[in-house]
C-alpha cells in the first residue's frame, strides 16, 4: 500500500513481458506499487510492438487468433500475479486485472462464461476479472462475485453506473456468502479532454470536471459502503504539457481508494507529487462547478454518455486489431 494509514494504493496501468521481468519488480520492491491493471489497448500495444512475444507466438502457430491472444495474455497475467503474490498473501492488494472480450459487453451469459474460464485458466487467486459497466455487465459482476471471483468493474463515468456496480457486488455477496475484493474503475482524464476546450471558451476553469465527477462518484461509493469494494481512479495519465504529470494522482488522493496510472505518471508522482489526501470534496463545491457547465448550455450527461460509448468502442477496436494481426 502506498500510504498505509490512508489505505491508498497505487497500481501500474501497464503490462508488457520485459517490463514485468525488470521495472515492475523494482517498483514493487520499493513499495511504490502494489497492483497492476491491463486492458485490450495495453495488450494490443505490447503484443504487436514488443519483440518479447515473437517466440511464444511462433510456438502457437496453428491456433486461431483468439486462442493465441489468450495464451499470450494468460502467460503475462500469471507472471504478474506470481510477482505480486507475496503482497496478496500479506493482505496488501497484490492484484492484477484482465478484461473479458469487450465485444461481449451486451451478453451477460457469455461474459460470465468467459470470466469464469479465464479465471480458471490463469489459476491464481490474485486476479481480478474486468467487466465493462453495462446492463449485461452488472448481471455478470453479480454472478462472478457469487463464484468468489474478484471483479474490476471498468469504464465507469457516471454515478449511476458506479452504484449499479456496487449493488451487483453486494447482491453477489449476499446470495453466495462470497468474500472477495472488488473495485469500481472511474475514468477521469477523458472527461477533461472532451470538455476543456469548450469550457475555456465559456470562461469556466478547465481540468476540474474529471476530478469533480470522480469525486462525486467516490462519495457515492463510500456512502453505499459495500464490503471490500473500493473506488479505483483510472485514466489518470496527463496528455500534453498543460498539467503537471502527476495531476490526476495528486488531486484524487483519497483514503480507501486505488489509483492506477501509467508508469511515467507514477514516477512523476513519486518524484514530486503531493501526498496530502484531497478527497472527499464538498458536494456543494462539486455541484457549483457542474451548475456553471449547465448554465453555459453544455449537456454534461451527453458528454458522459459519449465517453462511455467511445470507451467501449476503443476497447472493442483494440481487441479486433489484436485478433486481426494474429490471424
Amino acid at each position: 500500500m502506498y500510504l498505509k494509514e490512508e489505505k491508498f494504493s497505487l497500481w501500474a496501468d501497464f503490462i508488457e513481458r520485459d517490463y514485468l521481468d525488470n521495472e515492475f519488480k523494482t517498483l514493487i520492491e520499493k513499495g511504490i506499487i502494489n497492483g497492476a491493471t491491463s486492458n485490450p489497448s495495453i495488450f494490443k500495444n505490447a503484443i504487436l510492438t514488443s519483440p518479447a512475444y515473437k517466440r511464444q507466438l511462433a510456438e502457437l502457430d496453428g491456433l486461431d487468433a483468439k486462442a493465441k491472444y489468450e495464451a499470450v495474455a494468460i502467460f503475462d497475467i500469471q507472471k504478474a500475479a506470481d510477482i505480486l503474490r507475496p503482497l496478496y498473501d500479506a493482505g496488501d492488494d497484490g492484484y492484477v486485472s484482465i478484461e473479458v472480450d469487450p465485444s461481449l459487453c451486451d451478453d451477460a451469459n457469455a461474459t460470465i462464461a468467459e470470466g469464469c474460464r479465464l479465471h480458471k485458466a490463469i489459476g491464481r487467486p490474485n486476479v481480478m476479472i474486468k467487466v465493462p459497466a453495462t446492463k449485461a455487465g452488472y448481471v455478470a459482476m453479480k454472478a462472478l462475485v457469487g463464484e468468489n471471483i474478484a471483479v474490476n468493474a471498468t469504464l465507469i463515468f457516471s454515478k449511476e453506473q458506479a452504484l449499479s456496480c456496487a449493488e451487483a457486488f453486494e447482491a453477489g455477496q449476499k446470495e453466495s456468502g462470497a468474500r472477495v475484493d472488488t473495485v469500481i474503475s472511474v475514468f477521469v482524464s477523458r472527461i477533461d479532454r472532451a470538455l476543456d476546450a469548450e469550457l475555456i471558451k465559456k470562461g469556466i476553469a478547465p481540468a476540474l470536471s474529471g476530478n469533480y465527477n470522480a469525486a462525486a462518484i467516490y462519495n457515492a461509493i463510500e456512502e453505499k459502503g459495500v464490503e471490500r469494494c473500493r473506488t479505483l481512479f483510472a485514466s489518470t495519465g496527463v496528455k500534453g504539457d498543460e498539467l503537471r504529470p502527476s495531476y490526476y494522482i495528486d488531486e484524487l488522493l483519497a483514503a480507501h481508494s486505488v489509483n492506477t496510472a501509467p508508469v511515467e505518471t507514477i514516477e512523476a508522482f513519486v518524484k514530486g507529487g503531493d501526498n496530502m489526501v484531497k478527497l472527499p470534496i464538498d458536494s456543494k463545491t462539486i455541484a457549483a462547478h457542474f451548475q456553471k457547465i449547465e448554465d453555459a448550455g453544455i449537456d454534461f450527461d451527453a458528454v458522459v454518455q459519449k465517453q462511455i460509448d467511445d470507451g467501449l468502442d476503443a476497447f472493442k477496436e483494440a481487441f479486433k486489431d489484436i485478433l486481426s494481426e494474429l490471424e
